[in-house]
């Protein structure tokens, strides 16, 4: 039976599927580790509290990267150059969502413009990593090799989509809730789009690798159609939806440290 716990499985049981996904892993992590770097040194004046909390966000998903690829290494396994079609967090500044790469190399202070853009941005992306692990963590959370990892990164996920709910809902506050909505929208159509393919992506490479038939691969090309028309009819809206989080503060504090996987 195909099932995404099935089909996880296989990648993971091959050396060469599993490095792949794990280099594509890895690397958006680090992509976005490097980003709320950034945005963190050039947060404006108005905002310099809120700092601590995106260089937060970005430690955590440096450490995401580290993780990733100390589970190749456990395998005795290196990290493989990702296919461009592969690379979500690329394409999605290809496309204009989030912050411009060309912005954040500059020295220059962002706006408050540019944060809330910034917020919509993770509030969307944040949704589906946090969705995308608690998928991992419900199938293999007792996984002798993954289960630590999934259980740690898909913690960090849930922590990052609430403080981007509570930060989005200050703002709106201030005076910001229709740029929100409105960029929230944008950046919603736009990355269940760049997901569905890169999901087409990703399948295929897959594919090559483990030998699929290409029944197989059809099967699994429609299922990834089927679910960018649900997201493209009705399900993007739940990535635009706001409402305070049980946990506030979750970005207070330092990351935590991972030395299991160091």
């Amino acid at each position: 039976m195909l099932s995404a716990k099935s089909l996880f499985q296989e990648i993971l049981d091959n050396d060469q599927s599993y490095r792949l996904f794990c280099s594509i892993a890895a690397s958006g992590e680090a992509q976005g580790g490097w980003e709320n770097a950034r945005i963190a040194a050039l947060v404006p004046a108005s905002e310099r509290a809120l700092a601590p909390r995106i260089a937060r966000h970005g430690a955590d998903e440096d450490k995401h990267g580290r993780i990733f690829n100390a589970l190749m290494k456990k395998r005795g396994l290196e990290p493989v150059e990702i296919p461009p079609d592969t690379d979500y967090t690329m394409l999605l500044e290809r496309y204009g969502i989030g912050l411009a790469h060309e912005k954040l190399k500059d020295d220059q202070p962002l706006t408050v413009q540019d944060i809330v853009t910034y917020l919509a941005h993770s509030r969307v992306t944040e949704q589906r990593a946090s969705e995308q692990m608690d998928l991992l963590r419900k199938h293999f959370a007792d996984h002798p090799e993954i289960g630590r990892a999934v259980k740690m990164i898909s913690g960090d996920e849930d922590n990052h989509l609430a403080y981007c709910h509570e930060e989005l809902l200050r703002f709106a506050h201030d005076g910001h809730g229709r740029a929100i909505q409105r960029t929230l929208r944008e950046c919603a159509l736009a990355e269940i789009r760049i997901y569905r393919d890169v999901s087409l992506a990703v399948m295929a490479h897959m594919g090559r690798i483990l030998g699929w038939s290409r029944a197989r691969a059809a099967v699994l090309a429609a299922g990834i159609h089927a679910v960018y028309a649900y997201e493209r009819a009705a399900g993007w809206r739940r990535m635009v939806s706001l409402k305070m989080p049980e946990r506030r503060g979750a970005l207070d504090g330092p990351a935590t440290a991972s030395p299991e996987f160091a």
